[in-house]
């Protein structure tokens, strides 16, 4: 609302003492304070109400007024019940600092301005949104995009004070409005992210309101961003065929006690920005094709310069302006729901469209470099990577480490105790030469992380030469067998003495048998150890010093 309008409403009694060319002024919300410095919790544009308690000479009145103007607020009104008339001081500072004064009729309470404001700002802000929100969704879905989600959601900011952003479903921040300030931290997001996906999986109706670690005190209501092309088929369909790739709204603030009206509001505004994401999925419909006619090729056996000649159509709709084939990374993913009565494919594209992008970048055209195919129940993504010269430093790779660490904690909270996601990451190919190597090389890298505990696992092709690509693949049998039989003996005694031989054993393979350096990591005398692994051999029957013993318990102690 304008101050004109505040001016012009009888039943509030105020009175125009200054600034009568600044009454177009919009005012966002009241405050009322005696404090001498209320600056901190001021945010600007509001109508500060006072009873002038806080000034004792004329010198305060230039101070108070100066703070004022340095926020931003709208206006100052005093009252008069304190003082009588408002000192000339302090029409004087509001004339220096064009800050809109008003006297306040003692006949008046603050808590009457108090009220009329927050009906009316509150109302126009609801109004003008919803007309704003309805707007925009008919550009949106009559002709070109609007501007995308940051749009809607600086909305929210400007005339909702609401702190909004739309995350992937691995946490990663899709837009987040303008007054949102800095970017949330990568941890909130994927807990916010994970708080949401177990929310879905359990049937919790939204919007779900959590707090999370790295955010403490602040409350978040998360609400679903479905695609708007599903309809109403949506309420038919098992939720685990798209928890995996739908997005959600993040907004700082409880829900709990809004009124039916925003709750209606918000859910218009993921309607909005689910028609944003409808279109960016048709836009993959190209690159999915791509990626199917190279994959294809691929697993057909085809000719490197029939590959090749597919990869340099595929190079400019992936990385636009790059001007050179780039080098290309394969990651397969499987995701896998108990009975099996939802296919795999599908959700493994989905999610790995998602994924394949880093968590720190913004907005979704960092996923539009990466084409995905699938086939039954199995994704494999093609990756550009652009060449980097020698003196710019190393070709920048995806890494199973890296990429299970951004996504694990998210998705875990999606897969409840019914689902399972693998993934294997390659190594990067500088030609066509290399795919079907590659593309094999992440097959085998995802059945070793298949092999492994946990909802979510990845594996990467630095594994696959060495002994862990063999240790899943050892029968449960002989894995019991060979452990207990080199092991046992120690855990007993440790068990009766209190002793600390497994320990010792691994600090000293893990010290490549050095009697010093592994004294020294166990702040131990070098005698005191000779005796420990003495005992190692007495118990076992084998000798530290052969190498074919030395193995023996390093792989014992990697399939304990």
């Amino acid at each position: 609302m304008r101050l004109r309008a505040l001016l012009e409403t009888d039943a509030l009694g105020l009175r125009l003492l200054g600034g009568d060319d600044e009454l177009d002024r919009t005012v966002r919300g009241v405050m009322t304070t005696d404090l001498r410095d209320p600056s901190r919790y001021l945010s600007g544009g509001e109508l500060v109400l006072t009873g002038l308690a806080w000034r004792k000479s004329a010198a305060d009145s230039e101070k108070f007024v100066r703070i004022l103007a340095q926020q931003g607020v709208a206006a100052l009104a005093a009252g008069e019940a304190e003082l009588g008339d408002i000192p000339d001081d302090l029409v004087e500072a509001c004339v220096r600092h064009r800050l809109p004064l008003f006297a306040v009729n003692e006949r008046v309470a603050f808590a009457t301005i108090t009220e009329h404001v927050v009906r009316q700002v509150s109302g126009e802000r609801a109004g003008d949104l919803a007309a704003v929100v309805d707007r925009h969704r008919r550009l949106m879905t009559s002709g070109p995009a609007g501007g995308g989600p940051d749009v809607v959601l600086d909305l929210l900011g400007t005339d909702l004070d609401l702190r909004a952003w739309v995350l992937s479903p691995a946490g990663r921040p899709i837009a987040g409005s303008r007054s949102a300030g800095e970017p949330l931290p990568t941890e909130v997001c994927a807990s916010l992210a994970a708080e949401h996906l177990a929310a879905i999986r359990t049937g919790r109706r939204g919007p779900h309101r959590v707090n999370v670690q790295g955010a403490p005190g602040t409350t978040y209501s998360l609400f679903p961003i479905h695609s708007s092309g599903r309809g109403a088929a949506a309420a038919s369909r098992d939720v685990r065929e798209t928890v995996l790739s739908d997005w959600l709204l993040a907004v700082e603030a409880d829900a709990g006690d809004w009124p039916e009206e925003r709750l209606d509001l918000l859910q218009g505004v993921t309607q909005l920005i689910s028609v944003e994401r409808d279109r960016r999925d048709a836009a993959r419909t190209v690159r999915r094709r791509l990626a199917q006619e190279v994959l294809e090729l691929v697993q057909t056996g085809a000719a490197p310069a029939e590959i090749a000649a597919r990869l340099r159509v595929a190079a400019p709709v992936l990385l636009p302006g790059l001007g050179a084939a780039p080098h290309w990374q394969i990651v397969v993913a499987r995701v896998e729901w108990d009975g099996g009565e939802i296919e795999g494919g599908p959700v493994a594209q989905s999610l790995l469209e998602e994924i394949l992008v880093d968590p720190t970048a913004s907005g979704p055209e960092p996923s539009d470099r990466i084409a995905v195919a699938h086939t039954g129940d199995e994704a494999i993504a093609l990756v550009p990577l652009p060449a980097v010269a020698a003196e710019e430093g190393p070709e920048p790779s995806l890494l199973a480490d890296s990429l299970l660490e951004t996504v694990r904690g998210p998705l875990a909270g999606g897969l409840g105790d019914d689902g399972r996601v693998t993934l294997g990451v390659s190594a990067a190919v500088h030609s066509a030469d290399g795919l079907r190597g590659a593309l094999e090389e992440a097959r085998h890298a995802r059945r070793v992380a298949a092999a492994r505990p946990g909802r979510v696992c990845a594996a990467g092709h630095q594994e696959l030469a060495s002994h862990v690509l063999l240790l899943p693949f050892v029968p449960d049998d002989v894995r019991r067998a060979f452990t207990a039989r080199l092991l046992d003996p120690l855990r007993d005694y440790d068990r009766r003495h209190r002793a600390e031989l497994i320990p010792t054993l691994e600090a000293f393979l893990d010290c490549d048998g050095s009697w010093t350096r592994c004294a020294s990591r166990l702040h131990l005398h070098v005698n005191t150890l000779r005796y420990r692994v003495g005992r190692i051999e007495q118990l076992t029957g084998r000798d530290l010093s052969r190498l074919e013993d030395k193995l023996d318990f390093f792989l014992a102690l990697r399939m304990s």
